[in-house]
């Protein structure tokens, strides 16, 4: 009696009952499906197109980089930023950099690659660590929004309030309730099992994508999906939306006009920063899904992924007379 066989295809491992003992195993054991890696299929598969998006990514990565290193530098050599609100900048800083390099390499990668291949611990490992970096900037985006609210409602108590401690505390709260939505998303995600294919029509590996790979009916993991970012989006939003309209009140009580430019230009950063951030992850997982579109969401996902993490150095640095003036004072000693 020969051995039970198996053949592999495109990275899909299907496995072939015994004929002996075919009659001792359930029927659906003989169609199980062992995914040993996924295709990311990409932004295109034009060659021409390819080749741009890789010029296109480099220079927004290296940009990136250069921006999230350099902020987070600056804070450090200069004494006048040492303050809670740079702190939480250079936390902004290094998750933006983390957030980038986890998506941006393996794409520039398979632009330039025939081989487009992930394994699957890889996609496990990539999905995870893009919702660890996201839902962290996400919940520093609102600890940053309680920063400015308390130091321009009740700047006589700042220092008392946001001391190193209190900000050392925040920060790791935001840090561990990411890194429980990680593992959520994660094991939501990788519990399914995947039999209709290993192609993800998608730049990396995301989650809703993925579901479609699977098999079976996915309607528990989207309620999943909306509860948590309802659940956690509403508040994130009360809290940011409750800092600002306490801000604005305060400003509006500045008699003079200059006084209340100077004090609005404390927080501009933080709420362009804000707005865009939280707009496009709204856009891309509270839509209806009647009006879903992958080509949409793709370019949604180059935007939240690629150029969000440039956006937030140049927003910082432009509109920030302080970190522009480190800057220049760090190149006079060079």
């Amino acid at each position: 009696m020969n051995s039970p066989s198996s053949d592999t295809d495109f990275g899909i491992k299907h496995q072939v009952p015994n004929i002996e003992t075919s009659q001792k195993q359930p029927l659906k054991s003989w169609n199980e499906t062992l995914v040993l890696e996924f295709i990311l299929l990409g932004l295109s598969d034009d060659a021409h197109i390819q080749e741009l998006l890789f010029g296109l990514f480099l220079v927004i990565y290296a940009v990136t980089v250069l921006g999230n290193v350099g902020i987070p530098l600056l804070i450090m050599v200069d004494s006048q930023l040492h303050t809670p609100m740079y702190f939480l900048l250079s936390n902004l800083s290094c998750i933006d950099l983390c957030y980038s390099t986890t998506v941006t390499p393996k794409a520039m990668a398979n632009f330039l690659s025939n081989n487009k291949a992930i394994s699957f611990s890889g996609c496990a490992v990539q999905l995870f660590s893009f919702y660890l970096f996201a839902s962290s900037e996400c919940f520093l985006l609102v600890v940053m929004a309680y920063d400015r609210y308390v130091a321009i409602c009740n700047p006589l108590l700042y220092r008392v309030i946001m001391n190193r401690e209190a900000c050392v505390l925040l920060v790791s709260v935001a840090y561990s309730g990411s890194l429980l939505l990680a593992v959520s998303y994660t094991a939501c995600t990788f519990s399914l099992p995947f039999c209709r294919s290993n192609q993800i029509n998608h730049f990396f590996c995301e989650m809703l994508p993925l579901w479609e790979l699977s098999g079976t009916d996915t309607s528990t993991n989207q309620v999943f999906l909306l509860v948590t970012i309802t659940s956690l989006g509403a508040p994130s939003c009360v809290i940011i939306l409750t800092s600002y309209g306490n801000i604005i009140r305060t400003i509006l009580r500045i008699r003079s006009a200059a006084g209340r430019r100077k004090t609005f230009s404390t927080c501009a950063s933080h709420i362009t920063v804000v707005s865009i951030f939280f707009g496009t992850i709204f856009f891309m997982y509270l839509k209806p899904s009647s009006s879903f579109s992958l080509t949409q969401d793709k370019v949604v996902s180059v935007f939240y992924t690629v150029v969000i993490p440039m956006l937030n150095p140049l927003i910082y640095c432009l509109r920030n007379k302080e970190v522009k003036g480190a800057f220049w004072k760090l190149k006079s000693y060079i």
